[in-house]
């Protein structure tokens, strides 16, 4: 038998397995509690963070039927009945997906448009779920408008876009439309260490924050990373490995770059920007990993005691040394540029020289040597009389 992928074996069935996006199950399951249905429905968000996913949900609960054969529209679908089983399947007539950026024209909205006027086979709802929907065209929009305003009572649409600055805004208007947020990765390491339980998977916590770091926002890249970790680490997660198949720089290198710089010493950022070269470590992820660090110790030196000290995190107590070590200024200055630094990694021959001439600008322009420059040029020079 083939293997299933995390992301599809593990892809909610119902609202109460959806994470990290409350708002929209609420306002969802609240409609379908009351009766309170819209014709049309625009899902919003990044990549991997349930659009689609909640479109079938949603199909499901119009159209679940109950275990016994006489259920009704609900917000909690069985899972069992024919139509529920059919929609996971994909094979309920009922239940349309088209996506749009392969089927864009006019030609394809017009086919689908034509089963509008006939009524359920099976189901109690028709559903058009439209995905990618900004991909259409002009001529195509203009032909689904007039049906999507006044569709037929058995009729619902459901559209998802990663792109809805692109969605004309006659179609938002007749829309319903709620915004999928990418998730904080707390959230996904969570729903990570709770399907590493269930696959029997050791995984150490550090593993988890790297992967729920590097799926910026997305569960179904966490789940695919996931996947790729078990496979890289023959079957267990470890934070090496994981650092290894990611790419990631050991954050025990940032910390020593960090504190060479607030030290003012040259030759530790030299020689650890050296270390970085000779193991193949991508420069560009060392300047984000140290953005990371500095934002923590900003908030720590701005706001003490805003981010609870974390014991089972091995870099809260680094990070809290660094931010009492660095003047909150230094912070600020060497945060802008690290975050700006990127941009000039492609721009320089060699990657690590730029990375190089990035760190040590801090050394250059550090505020208090700066002012003692300064100082020392308006200093009256003494008469030889």
């Amino acid at each position: 038998m083939s293997y299933l992928v995390l992301a599809r074996k593990y892809r909610p069935r119902d609202f109460t397995e959806m994470v990290g996006q409350d708002h929209v199950v609420q306002a969802l399951s609240n409609a379908l509690g009351t009766q309170r249905l819209h014709h049309a429905y625009l899902f919003t968000g990044t990549r991997g963070v349930g659009k689609t996913t909640v479109s079938r949900i949603l199909a499901k609960s119009l159209n679940c039927q109950g275990p016994d054969g006489q259920g009704g529209i609900t917000a909690s679908p069985c899972g069992i009945c024919q139509a529920c089983s059919d929609i996971d399947a994909g094979r309920f007539i009922d239940y349309t997906e088209l996506d749009a950026a392969s089927n864009r024209g006019v030609d394809e909205v017009q086919a689908l448009l034509e089963q509008a006027v006939y009524k359920p086979v099976q189901g109690r709802f028709k559903v058009f779920m439209i995905d990618e929907v900004h991909m259409l065209t002009g001529h195509a929009f203009n032909a689904m408008l007039k049906t999507l305003e006044e569709p037929p009572e058995y009729l619902k649409f459901v559209l998802a876009t990663t792109d809805p600055q692109k969605v004309p805004v006659t179609v938002l208007s007749r829309c319903l439309q709620f915004n999928l947020r990418p998730m904080a990765p707390e959230t996904i390491g969570e729903h990570l260490h709770k399907v590493l339980q269930t696959e029997n998977v050791p995984a150490d916590s550090q593993s988890l924050r790297l992967l729920a770091r590097a799926a910026r926002g997305s569960m179904r890249d966490a789940l695919s990373l996931t996947d790729q970790a078990i496979a890289f680490g023959a079957g267990r997660l470890d934070e090496a490995l994981v650092r290894q198949m990611l790419g990631s720089v050991d954050r025990s290198y940032v910390f020593r770059l960090l504190e060479a710089l607030a030290l003012s010493d040259g030759r530790t950022v030299f020689d650890t920007c050296e270390a970085l070269r000779l193991n193949g470590l991508s420069a560009a992820s060392t300047l984000e990993e140290m953005s990371a660090v500095l934002q923590r110790m900003a908030v720590i030196q701005a706001v003490p005691g805003a981010v609870a000290f974390d014991e089972t995190d091995p870099e809260a107590a680094d990070t809290t040394r660094l931010a009492a070590l660095m003047p909150a200024d230094e912070t600020q200055l060497l945060y802008s540029i690290c975050l700006h630094g990127r941009a000039d990694l492609g721009l320089a021959p060699d990657e690590y020289a730029a990375l190089t001439m990035v760190l040590l600008r801090l050394l250059a322009f550090k505020p208090g040597r700066a002012q003692s420059g300064v100082a020392e040029k308006k200093k009256p020079e003494k008469s030889g009389a």
